[in-house]
């Protein structure tokens, strides 16, 4: 059923397209909205396909900028508090997945964990990370001390059911 709806879907969409079948791109763009669009023909007109190179500039061009001058409207010391950067480091990684989904480049991809990886180094360096520390000798004793002594209480319900059990014990 599926497949006889997106047959009827694709021969639909050859019966509107104003091109007549012939696309102005040389290759596949991932969406059909209006957005896409403008990526993928950037992409064309700039590379000729949708290459790692394009995705770079428009990822810096778009999302990165974005993200850069939201960050510079923050007082420095606010880039450490999770709330304060939480929507736009969202909003970046979404870009970067967006743009990478309409040239049909897999996302996660090296460039864009270069990205991320350098916005941290340049923004986020600073900022102060929970150490794992032990926890308090009374847990520690509690946790290791419930063992050792649930052992001998094991040991002797088995010996009490094996002995009551058994008839001949």
């Amino acid at each position: 059923m599926k497949g006889a709806l997106g047959f009827i879907g694709v021969f639909l969409s050859f019966l509107s397209d104003a091109t007549y079948g012939e696309s102005a791109l040389k290759f596949a763009c991932g969406n059909i909205s209006h957005s896409c669009m403008h990526y993928c023909n950037f992409c064309n007109e700039l590379h000729g396909a949708p290459t790692m190179a394009c995705l770079s500039i428009l990822s810096r061009h778009l999302c990165l900028r974005n993200f850069e001058s939201a960050m510079a409207s923050l007082n420095s010391t606010d880039w450490c508090i999770w709330d304060n950067v939480r929507g736009l480091y969202s909003n970046l990684s979404l870009c970067t997945e967006d743009i990478s989904d309409c040239l049909l480049i897999p996302w996660p991809n090296p460039l864009v964990e270069e990205t991320f990886v350098n916005i941290h180094a340049e923004f986020f360096k600073d900022c102060p990370t929970e150490e794992l520390n032990d926890p308090p000798p009374v847990i520690v004793f509690a946790l290791v001390i419930t063992p050792i002594c649930l052992i001998p209480v094991m040991v002797s319900l088995v010996v009490l059911k094996t002995k009551n059990g058994d008839g001949s014990s």
